[in-house]
Parts: C-alpha cells; sequence; structure tokens
C-alpha cells in the first residue's frame, strides 16, 4: 500500500489552523505539525535515482570547404 502524503499534509494543515491559540503548547506544536508537513513534502516530491544510459556520441566528421 504507498502512502498518500497530499492527504496526510492536508490534514496536518487543517490541525495547524486549529491550534491558533498564542500559549506555548499550542506554539510548539505547530512548530513540530510544521517540520512534519516539511518531512511529508520532501518525501512526496522526492524521486528515485534512475537508471541512466549513455548513448555513444556520434563522431563529428571534417569538412573541408574547397573554393
Amino acid at each position: 500500500m504507498k502512502s498518500d502524503f497530499a492527504a496526510a499534509r492536508l490534514h496536518l494543515e487543517r490541525a495547524g489552523h486549529y491550534l491558533r491559540g498564542d500559549d506555548e503548547t499550542s506554539q510548539t506544536t505547530i512548530t513540530a505539525l510544521d517540520l512534519l508537513i516539511e518531512a511529508i513534502a520532501v518525501a512526496q516530491y522526492s524521486r528515485h535515482s534512475a537508471d541512466v544510459v549513455e548513448f555513444p556520441m556520434p563522431t563529428r566528421r571534417k569538412i573541408s570547404y574547397q573554393a
């Protein structure tokens, strides 16, 4: 089963909207949520490195112009 990173981010962002208090606990929790949201965004948009196949470059022919 694959993770639904977009849905997780959405729920965490919504949770942050409910924490509008100016108290220390709310501010600490919002900071923690921001870190989680950032980690999820990194996981969502990171790409696994792919194998790169190099193709041989064609050799250039020398062109001589004669007048």
